[in-house]
């Protein structure tokens, strides 16, 4: 076989089995090893921050890596940006860039490009595959590295006459690591410090927000007086019904101070300590007081579970009883459309187990605390910043859950980035509806035009922040992509709609006009 086949089928043997593929000329044998070896499900993508993006929303939902496909350094750029989301949110995952064949590169042709210096900033293994006879090899090590805990971007570079050139066969995936136990020491100290009976918050993050994380630190901040919250973005909350209800910090950085004033020790558990989103004049960056103090239980990489049933057992909360949220959904609202309408509305219709894609930016910041009470659910976020993510992220979780609806709260102005996601959930046939907020702005830089103290803003400054002149018409954009929809003026007619997008089997689009 030659390098392409032999890469292919170690990815499979290593358990990755979905590529999202956006190629060109150099990858052409990547591609047709992909036709000849079972077990690889191919996914287009017509953006690379598509293929990117669904590859995150892939492994926050199944913990495992996929491959992308992307065709040499201007396709990986294109791809960046979605991956820098995905390693803020530990997402495992393989990248294979096409290149020039190794003798081609000599000759400046006009896409030649330092590919593995473009790759580094954004990946947490970076490698050129030298020759056929190390493809395999190298491929296995990706995997690896990927899989390396919490989650890792794993980058390999494959030039052209190193996927044609005969090759060895398939290499062995090498030993990759577990999570790293937590130290005696740090149990003993949050031990201390929970001991104290000072105001003290369990700042939780990676798994200690799923369920099982949650009920532990929910008994240990029953038994101590601690208090919880999540920090501010996380990859993935399991919430609702039946599981333990937990909060956020707040984004706005008044918020976020007034929230966190009375604490005297924060303890994180798989998160980081709380900082500013982005400087602003005369606010501080660390949100906690300076009489606070940050003690470190588990970091996201360790045994974040392991970690929290042996605080359980050392402070005798492991059968301490915990509450949990019932099932209570709001009334369905009705008359003009508001984001609290909306959120409440959410919280009622939301189905059972559904996995909601939270890029709703300005819009969607009350819906989160308005749908504790819904159905139980998943809740992934942004952790990069790097607006584009929101139909990308559902794409990928809805190849990797078919038997589950995927609920895309999106954005106006940040779905303009990566709209093409759209096509390829109509050709996929996969299970989600699209909720557009269309409020016609990037209306979160209107509140961060204020909130950073620019002056006076004129028509040139107002005007970079508005979508208007001319208006985009959501509905005709997602039916050009084989997505159909309807647009909601009401709180009826969103209902309404959001109902024929749940009982869809395939992408349905809400245009919500604000």
């Amino acid at each position: 076989m030659n390098g392409a086949e032999s890469l292919v089928r170690t990815l499979v043997a290593g358990g990755v089995d979905v590529c999202f593929a956006n190629p060109g000329t150099s990858e052409m044998h990547f591609v047709a090893a992909l036709d000849r070896v079972d077990g690889m499900r191919c996914v287009l993508g017509l953006a690379e921050t598509v293929v990117t993006g669904a590859a995150d929303g892939y492994a926050r939902m199944t913990g495992r890596p996929a491959s992308t496909l992307l065709h040499l350094g201007p396709g990986l750029a294109n791809g960046l940006s979605n991956m820098h989301n995905a390693g803020r949110a530990r997402s495992p995952m393989v990248n294979i860039v096409g290149d020039h064949a190794t003798y081609h590169r000599n000759y400046d042709a006009p896409l030649t490009s330092d590919i593995e210096g473009a790759a580094r900033p954004f990946s947490h293994w970076v490698k050129t595959s030298p020759s056929a006879r190390t493809v395999a090899a190298d491929g296995a090590a990706a995997v690896a590295a990927a899989m390396t805990p919490p989650g890792q971007i794993a980058t390999l570079i494959l030039p052209a006459d190193t996927a044609w050139n005969e090759a060895d066969g398939i290499a062995k995936l090498p030993p990759v690591p577990g999570r790293a136990p937590v130290g005696s020491a740090a149990i003993a100290e949050a031990v201390r410090i929970l001991r104290l009976k000072e105001p003290t918050l369990l700042l939780l993050g990676g798994l200690a927000v799923r369920s099982a994380g949650l009920e532990l630190a929910a008994r240990i901040a029953a038994a101590t007086g601690a208090q919880l919250l999540a920090q501010t973005s996380n990859p993935r909350i399991e919430r609702g019904a039946g599981r333990v209800s937990v909060e956020r910090v707040p984004f706005p950085v008044d918020q976020a101070l007034a929230a966190l004033k009375e604490f005297r020790h924060v303890i994180l558990i798989g998160a980081k300590a709380p900082v500013a989103f982005f400087a602003y004049p005369n606010k501080p960056s660390v949100l906690t007081p300076e009489n606070c103090a940050i003690h470190t239980l588990a970091r996201v990489e360790e045994d974040v579970l392991h970690a929290l049933a042996w605080l359980a057992d050392e402070v005798g909360a492991a059968k301490t009883a915990v509450a949990t949220e019932a099932l209570a959904p709001p009334p369905v609202p009705t008359g003009e459309i508001t984001l609290q309408k909306l959120g409440q509305a959410l919280g009622a219709l939301l189905p059972e187990h559904a996995i909601v894609v939270d890029e709703a930016v300005t819009s969607g910041r009350s819906f989160f605390p308005l749908t504790r009470n819904a159905p139980p659910h998943d809740w992934m976020q942004n952790m990069g910043g790097s607006i584009g993510l929101g139909l990308p992220l559902g794409t990928g979780a809805a190849v990797a859950c078919p038997d589950r609806k995927v609920i895309c709260l999106q954005a106006d102005g940040s779905a303009m980035y990566s709209l093409q996601g759209m096509w390829t959930q109509a050709r996929e046939g996969l299970d989600v509806t699209i909720v557009l907020f269309n409020n016609k702005s990037y209306a979160i830089l209107r509140n961060e035009l204020a909130n950073v103290g620019a002056r006076n803003p004129g028509r040139k400054a107002l005007d970079m922040l508005d979508l208007g002149r001319p208006d985009i018409d959501w509905l005709d954009l997602a039916r050009g992509m084989g997505v159909p929809g309807q647009r909601a003026t009401s709180m009826e007619e969103f209902a309404a709609a959001f109902g024929r997008g749940v009982a869809s089997p395939g992408p349905y689009m809400v245009e919500v006009m604000l």
